[in-house]
């Protein structure tokens, strides 16, 4: 018997234009691993959160869906609690308590679990998670991927039968993302639990799924083995394509022969196979750093700590940013990237240290002048910026210029979301409506905390040519970003942060290509063979000159 079984599922938002589903009908087995795939707005939180009636979104809604059999409508609200595990996007969403053991008894508390069995079980989760160095810590105090491991915890000490995850992974830094994914996939393979899961991070998932199933429009496009899918939409030209897994996206591009890698140890492999002998071209030339002609911000020696007694955040930070670039800065959660952004625009105030802007001190800026033509930050919580009832409503706030507000629209595609409320839409859609109201600034100094979480690989094209097409204009980003592959592909410096400091400073191709752990998934892929290829393209390219005669 399926554990979900829905037929010809339809749902619209209320005042939408059009369904946010259309169609859908899907049968999901006892035990599989599913992974949901699809443009942001595509439809897929709408369809996993019709999988739990608490978190069913109000609108209009046709055809049905079982759970084990019976009606979900039906199943009861423990049962439901019980049996079916949810992880949002967004960890401070879901914690309800402020410690880390009551976190992981509340669920078994609202059950009316048994206290020696309560007990039992959050001492196995707490073990099984590696939770118990911080079992007794405040939650406020955990870093984004402990709170989201918390949250996986706390669901799991329930025993749930089905786990659904909704992009669990968009607020963790590459390693913890990888940490987590693999304990998603460790539940399932030892335990038995059933996962539906949708991410933008395709590389720790797609090759371990049993399905994937690619939405558009609010349909069902194709449903299938993840490796039988990565070829249909390759031969389908298909935009979907894009989000593929390096080593999908690299064979098919460099028009690979035989079975495509889905791993990056396949697609290793595979090029140790191709490339026997050491190949005549082995790396691409890359343009020397230039001395910078002038320093858009400059910061020297910040120190700050959120409170008296608290350890400090930044810890002697100091940089010089050129004016006209777009500058990355990635490093681990907790490590103080956000909080230096907010340094940056005045929001947290350094007991140490200086930040010059445009060669003038930040605190010679009165207000109304350092956030008007000047300097504009985009949160990582895109939400903190909506307060009106429309998308509309909150970009009207910034300026009553139209045609301003419908270029800015058009250019982040909300054009055709003026009209809904902020809260109806995807994350993704969220961070693109949030985008343009930052936009409407008109700054000429641009800070970007987490700009591609919620985002699918299209938009993530369009945003990079939104950065350029800002930087041909004089105006320099500033962007804190988990996404490494985004960073390698689109930065022109990127920086490493540890330990309350910015380390090291250097392109994209010598820092990926340096690391070990903190690098994308093509460099991974090719080290062995190829010198500092950081982006899928820098793989496929020097395959291609290979083949050509190393030209």
């Amino acid at each position: 018997m399926a554990h979900f079984e829905i037929r010809d599922l339809t749902f619209s938002y209320p005042a939408a234009s059009g369904p946010s589903l259309d169609g859908v009908s899907l049968n999901i087995a006892r035990g599989e691993y599913v992974v949901l795939c699809g443009k942001s707005g595509s439809g897929k939180t709408t369809l996993l959160r019709h999988l739990k009636s608490v978190l069913t979104p109000y609108g209009r809604r046709s055809g049905s869906i079982c759970f084990g059999g019976a009606p979900l409508e039906q199943v009861s609200a423990r049962d439901q609690a019980a049996k079916i595990g949810y992880v949002m996007q967004n960890p401070d969403d879901q914690i309800v308590t402020d410690k880390v053991w009551h976190e992981l008894a509340f669920g078994l508390e609202s059950l009316g679990c048994d206290p020696a069995a309560m007990r039992a079980r959050v001492a196995e989760m707490a073990c099984y998670f590696g939770i118990q160095d911080w079992f007794h810590r405040d939650v406020a105090d955990l870093s984004g991927g402990q709170k989201q491991l918390l949250n996986l915890a706390s669901i799991m000490a329930m025993q749930p039968e089905v786990l659904i995850l909704d992009e669990p992974t968009s607020q963790l830094d590459p390693i913890a993302a990888s940490d987590f994914l693999n304990t998603v996939r460790k539940i399932n393979i030892e335990l038995g639990t059933t996962v539906i899961i949708t991410e933008h991070r395709m590389e720790d998932i797609f090759p371990y799924a049993d399905r994937a199933i690619v939405m558009d429009h609010g349909r069902i496009i194709a449903d299938d083995t993840p490796r039988n899918i990565g070829r249909a939409l390759w031969e389908q030209k298909n935009d979907m394509f894009a989000a593929m897994p390096t080593p999908v996206r690299v064979f098919y591009g460099a028009g690979g022969a035989g079975e495509c890698p889905l791993t990056v140890r396949e697609g290793r492999s595979w090029l140790s196979r191709v490339f026997a002998e050491e190949p005549k071209c082995m790396s691409l030339p890359e343009a020397p750093l230039k001395e910078p002609q002038a320093v858009a911000l400059s910061l020297k020696e910040l120190w700050f700590r959120y409170e008296k007694d608290t350890p400090d955040v930044l810890r002697g930070v100091s940089a010089r940013i050129p004016a006209g670039s777009l500058c990355a800065i990635v490093g681990g959660n907790g490590a103080g990237k956000s909080t230096t952004l907010k340094a940056i625009a005045g929001i947290c105030r350094p007991y140490r240290g200086k930040v010059k802007l445009f060669g003038k001190p930040i605190e010679k800026y009165k207000s109304s002048e350092l956030f008007d033509h000047c300097l504009s930050m985009l949160p990582q919580d895109p939400k903190s910026l909506f307060v009106k009832k429309t998308v509309r409503e909150d970009l009207e706030e910034m300026t009553r210029d139209q045609a301003l507000i419908a270029e800015i629209a058009a250019t982040c595609e909300v054009a055709h979301l003026l009209d809904a409320h902020p809260y109806d839409l995807s994350g993704g859609e969220q961070q693109r409506a949030a985008l343009a109201k930052v936009l409407l600034t008109s700054p000429r100094l641009l800070l970007l905390d987490e700009p591609t979480k919620g985002i699918d690989s299209f938009f993530k094209e369009k945003l990079a040519r939104i950065l350029c097409k800002l930087k041909e204009q004089g105006i320099t980003i500033i962007m804190v970003s988990h996404d490494v592959e985004f960073c390698a592909r689109y930065a022109d410096l990127v920086s490493m942060f540890f330990d309350g400091q910015l380390l090291t400073t250097d392109t994209p191709r010598r820092f990926f290509g340096g690391n070990s752990f903190y690098t994308t998934a093509a460099n991974r892929m090719s080290r062995h063979v190829f010198t500092q290829a950081v982006t899928a393209e820098d793989v496929t390219e020097l395959y291609r000159r290979n083949q050509e005669g190393g030209a």
